[in-house]
């Protein structure tokens, strides 16, 4: 299809050039003016023509501070939907919402992507050159859902996905900013006793002299640690973060504590959960969008974190690809809970795997809910008996001594 340079008018009187596919120059002005713009040039394009239009479209109208953020995304996502529903097409729905927009960075994405579909793109390719916005899995539901002529239900599917994760993590954030507060004042106060509360009743220890008690004398020594070496907790603490990242890079080494970490109480469970879950959420919706089973696989794959988890969901793959079902690998794997490998066997025999998996991910996003909730009142009263025992320990080692006080006087 040939290309066209043009140059129009916006509604604010500035000029806009860029390049359109079309099959003529007539077709290639209706395709200006659907724009809302105001074409002034249209002509065959060149090289040339095509390379400013990219230095152009990579330039940013205007400053702005910030990346996107996924809520963003998901708003943006639900309102195409409903233009698309509406009847609009794809390309004059992009530019409604670039019209709504205030100047950000999903605004020049959102051109971008208008750019590439008018040069000929299909909005999957348009959306897959923005990886850090737009993940596989939000670029593969929506090639599947331009395959299959159904993009506003695609859409309207990803938006339910992307907030049904988001209010988890709401939820989550919202309900730890007590205990963070309650942890950093509590840091606070701590500190200032050991760094200036302390070195004061450690002179007036030595000026009487005599064998402090073992508590007293870890106080002192810690609020002198505080003052003096202060630095050493900030080196180790950097050493730390560095040496598990190394170690992070190590599958052998990350499979070993992803291992671990299932069996820890409260917590594997947790992390059991929250990867059936997202497993059942993930593939449910692609298989239901029309992705093929193997690429959809490959898709859920990336979205879950615990390695123990993408084992499974790798043997899973290799077996389908040998002709087998899901429920026996993942059978196998003795990693998801027994009721999940029997309500997929029935999906897989009822030929409703789609609406199964659904179904697995509504239980076990409840579950995930009720355990977070379970975790969360106990880490109330965990931190209140921490804290309580460290002012403890710390008031029992300042006043101990001064039982003591009066046969050093005597």
């Amino acid at each position: 299809m040939p290309k066209f340079a043009y140059k129009a008018l916006n509604k604010e009187g500035k000029q806009i050039f860029g390049v359109l596919a079309a099959d003529s120059q007539a077709l290639a002005i209706n395709d200006v003016r659907s724009l809302g713009l105001y074409p002034t040039m249209v002509r065959e394009a060149s090289k040339r023509d095509e390379k400013k239009a990219r230095k152009e479209k990579k330039g940013l109208d205007e400053f702005y501070i910030g990346g996107v953020r996924q809520k963003e995304i998901v708003v943006m996502t639900r309102q195409l939907a409903t233009l698309i529903d509406a009847g609009l097409p794809l390309l004059r729905s992009l530019n409604v919402l670039i019209t709504q927009l205030k100047p950000s960075k999903l605004r020049d994405i959102l051109k971008e992507t208008a750019a590439d579909i008018q040069g000929g793109s299909t909005f999957a390719e348009a959306l897959g050159k923005h990886p850090k916005q737009f993940d596989r899995l939000y670029v593969n539901m929506v090639r599947a859902g331009e395959v299959g002529g159904m993009l506003e239900e695609v859409l309207n599917r990803l938006a339910d996905f992307m907030e049904r994760r988001q209010r988890l993590k709401r939820k989550v954030m919202s309900a730890l900013v007590y205990p963070i507060a309650v942890i950093l004042i509590a840091v606070v106060i701590v500190g200032f006793l050991l760094m200036y509360v302390v070195p004061i009743f450690a002179e007036i220890f030595q000026e009487f002299g005599g064998k402090l008690p073992w508590p007293t004398q870890f106080l002192i020594e810690a609020g002198d640690f505080m003052i003096y070496k202060w630095w050493q907790l900030w080196v180790g603490f950097c050493s730390v973060m560095i040496i598990f990242k190394l170690l992070g890079k190590s599958k052998h080494l990350k499979r070993a504590f992803d291992r671990v970490v299932l069996k820890v109480p409260l917590i594997g469970d947790l992390i059991v959960k929250v990867g059936v879950a997202r497993f059942s959420r993930t593939l449910g919706t692609l298989i239901h969008s029309g992705v093929p089973i193997l690429q959809a696989l490959r898709i859920t794959r990336e979205t879950i974190s615990n390695s123990v988890i993408q084992n499974a969901v790798d043997k899973v793959h290799d077996s389908i690809k040998e002709g087998e079902t899901i429920a026996a690998p993942l059978d196998e794997t003795k990693v998801f809970p027994t009721m999940v490998v029997n309500m997929i066997d029935v999906g897989e025999e009822t030929g409703s795997l789609d609406q199964m998996l659904m179904k697995v991910a509504d239980i076990y996003d409840e579950e995930v809910d009720a355990a977070v909730d379970a975790m969360l009142s106990l880490l109330e009263p965990a931190i209140i008996i921490v804290l309580g025992g460290i002012v403890g320990f710390i008031l029992i080692a300042l006043y101990l001594p001064i039982f003591t006080l009066g046969d050093h006087i005597s």
